[in-house]
């Protein structure tokens, strides 16, 4: 059996930058990796720079008026856009690590036998390895809801699938409002789209503040996407080369039909079939690896990073999971979960949301004697510059200590403000620094003089 000083399971953020990282150290390491398609993990490949690359191309159709044939072909063209994007990426994850004579990248599944060894199924055998330390970087896959008639349905998809279809949907429903849910409706209406959102609840982004969810509500009503509340979804089935959605409202039986339907009712971490229990590694209610703050496993040799934690599931998060890692192995104790800052993250909507922080219901729930600032983005002069001044800004303060608690942002550019909020807040900075900093014009960042100025 041949043995190795660490062994990672998964491609993912944390998992190849630990790899690398122990690797140039000299380390023994053995990557295990189920699928050569998945080398750099769920954000290069179905994640977050597809999603991407195709939510760039969708702006690219704003304000023109093109007939079927033309969407369908610009839609294709993005498609294959994306294809060639995350190939590249790929091919440079795996090249990064299988260059590195310490490294050995196995294709196949991995699981375990015991504390410190794994099986490794691949296409042609099965064969063990041990490891004095594993470190567990699985991810996540999309939720199937028990909704009668999704099993090997050709209509339904999930958001990895979707963004490989090669047919463009015409009509397009969405099972969830979720932020997952609302990125693809805002790209896929862009693309052309009609765009239907089928959500179980009353209540549109129950999780935000109501102004800012009714913000959001209103600008994709103004873009042609329906909302559907309070439904619950009976079946999906294909009927004349094309899907049948049936829902009830309050008994009510109601259905329409679409060319494709999304499944985002949530992401789980992949825990299933790694035998966690043989290692010793406890899970938590919802099936995800339990850690301490040190991302250390109830098995004192075995770690975990990403959103097979089942915290918060953004590829940066399992890039900072990383250094907590590395900074135990290097023996120090200074900076664990318990310690991270603020995490600010960005839902690439049309325009931009973005949030860091506390929203104001959190904030009063939480006590704090807030003042609160907002201001539209029809405000901000490079907004109007981008032809999309649409939008709200706010801040939320602690008028007690002048301290930012935190900020929800939906305008164009949020994404890269709202880190200069972050910032602040982590350097625990009075809220007038960003009143009077001095930003360069026109830029979305100089609207902090504006949203500040309370």
């Amino acid at each position: 059996m041949k043995h190795f000083q660490n062994i990672v399971i998964g491609f993912g953020k944390g998992g190849k930058t630990l790899s690398a990282y122990l690797g140039s150290k000299g380390e023994s390491v053995a990557m295990i990796e189920k699928s050569d398609q998945m080398y750099g993990g769920t954000c290069i490949n179905v994640g977050c720079i597809p999603s991407k690359s195709l939510v760039t191309s969708s702006l690219k159709l704003k304000g023109k008026d093109l007939n079927l044939d033309e969407k369908k072909k610009f839609y294709k063209e993005a498609i294959l856009e994306k294809r060639r994007l995350t190939g590249m990426l790929r091919e440079k994850n795996f090249n990064m690590l299988d260059k590195n004579e310490n490294i050995t990248v196995f294709n196949g599944f991995g699981s375990f036998i015991n504390e410190n060894q794994v099986q490794i199924k691949t296409n042609d055998e099965t064969f063990n390895i041990e490891g004095d330390r594993i470190f567990i970087n699985t991810g996540s896959s999309s939720v199937k809801p028990p909704i009668e008639g999704i099993d090997n349905n050709p209509y339904v998809y999930f958001s990895d699938s979707l963004m490989d279809l090669d047919e463009f949907p015409e009509r397009l429903v969405i099972v969830g409002g979720g932020y997952i849910g609302l990125e693809f409706a805002s790209m896929y209406s862009n693309f052309g789209s009609k765009v239907t959102i089928i959500q179980h609840g009353p209540l549109f982004l129950k999780r935000d503040d109501r102004d800012v969810a009714d913000e959001i509500e209103s600008i994709f009503k103004n873009k042609g996407i329906d909302i559907i509340f309070n439904a619950e979804i009976e079946s999906i089935i294909n009927k004349d080369d094309e899907a049948v959605i049936n829902y009830t409202i309050d008994d009510v039986k109601n259905s329409f039909c679409a060319d494709a339907v999304l499944i985002a009712t949530g992401r789980k971490a992949n825990t299933v079939g790694l035998n966690l229990d043989l290692a010793g590694v406890e899970t938590t209610k919802r099936g995800a690896v339990k850690t301490d703050d040190n991302l250390q496993t109830s098995n004192p040799n075995i770690w975990a990073m990403g959103d097979v934690v089942g915290g918060l599931q953004f590829t940066y998060i399992s890039l900072d999971d990383f250094r907590i890692v590395k900074n135990q192995l290097e023996g120090k104790m200074d900076y664990n979960l318990f310690n991270r800052k603020n995490v600010p993250f960005s839902v690439f909507i049309d325009p931009c949301f973005s949030r860091v922080g506390l929203t104001e219901k959190e904030a009063i729930d939480k006590g704090f004697n807030v003042k609160i600032s907002k201001m539209p983005a029809a405000g901000i002069p490079k907004a109007q510059v981008l032809k999309n001044p649409v939008g709200l800004l706010k801040a939320i303060i602690d008028e007690d200590s002048n301290k930012i608690l935190g900020a929800e942002l939906i305008c164009e550019e949020s994404f890269e403000v709202i880190n200069i909020i972050k910032l602040a807040m982590d350097l625990d900075l009075d809220y007038t620094l960003l009143k009077n900093q001095v930003f360069t014009h026109p830029t979305m960042s100089e609207s902090l003089n504006d949203l500040f100025n309370i």
